[in-house]
């Protein structure tokens, strides 16, 4: 598993960056904003960055810089920051190439059951975040877990991401960290995926980023190992998932106040 530096405060371990990586300075920007405000805070961290989105609506969404370019970046975060890394991979050749680069190879929910997906993604040794299908129960779950344990690799971690709730809506069931947690996997509530309003008529993913507070109170009182958020500077401008996503001035505002609750549950 992911070594994080000693959190003394026995916080929950975060996910945060921007839903893709639109460029070098942007990417950088945004790691050392965060990672003043979790070291500050005593929360251990990891760098969230997309190199590529091979899941969009429309064929003109944006996808990506280029794999290795954005790779690079990812690896740069690390290497001056000293801070894990995550990325998304979409298909088992990729899973070699992004290990190379970054320290966690997180699996997309809708990716969640692909076998040949998993298996390539365990034989790396990286620690593998598995999101979970929004047409999966958590209970379901385990068969993911399972694959990667199966093919030899025990460093998993588990995310809630919402379930679908008629065409354009996802619901949270928060019943399922505890759930998923018996496993014996960190579990981790993905605060702004969860708020995604999916399949729009535009093309382009909706969101409810007023929410965002309200998710993870409710996932850190629960007892969430970990959450993920993703932040931008300027969401209105981000070329992926503005529109469920946290301006970044408001990060460090709301995890002090989640640093409270997992104190007084605790």
């Amino acid at each position: 598993m992911i070594e994080f530096k000693n959190n003394p405060a026995g916080n929950f371990f975060l996910l945060a960056g921007p839903c893709v990586i639109e460029g070098e300075e942007m990417a950088m920007r945004i790691a050392e904003r965060i990672v003043t405000i979790t070291e500050k805070l005593q929360i251990p961290y990891v760098f969230k960055g997309s190199y590529r989105k091979a899941n969009r609506s429309r064929l003109d969404s944006f996808t990506g810089i280029g794999d290795e370019k954005a790779l690079k970046i990812l690896k740069k975060v690390h290497d001056t920051f000293g801070v894990p890394t995550v990325t998304d991979i979409h298909a088992a050749e990729e899973a070699a190439m992004a290990a190379e680069y970054v320290d966690v190879l997180q699996i997309p929910a809708f990716l969640c059951r692909q076998t040949d997906l998993l298996v390539a993604s365990a034989k790396t040794g990286k620690t593998i975040n598995i999101k979970k299908g929004q047409f999966l129960s958590p209970l379901a779950m385990r068969f993911a877990a399972d694959k990667v344990v199966e093919a030899g690799n025990r460093q998993v971690m588990l995310t809630e991401r919402g379930t679908t709730f008629g065409y354009q809506d996802l619901v949270i069931d928060y019943r399922g960290i505890p759930e998923m947690q018996s496993f014996g996997f960190p579990v981790i509530l993905d605060v702004t995926h969860s708020l995604q309003q999916p399949n729009q008529t535009s093309g382009v993913t909706g969101g409810m980023p007023q929410l965002i507070e309200t998710v993870a109170k409710a996932g850190v009182a629960v007892g969430a190992d970990g959450l993920f958020i993703e932040t931008h500077e300027n969401p209105a401008v981000a070329k992926s998932d503005g529109a469920n996503m946290l301006k970044l001035d408001l990060l460090e505002e709301l995890l002090t106040k989640l640093v409270r609750i997992r104190e007084a549950v605790r």
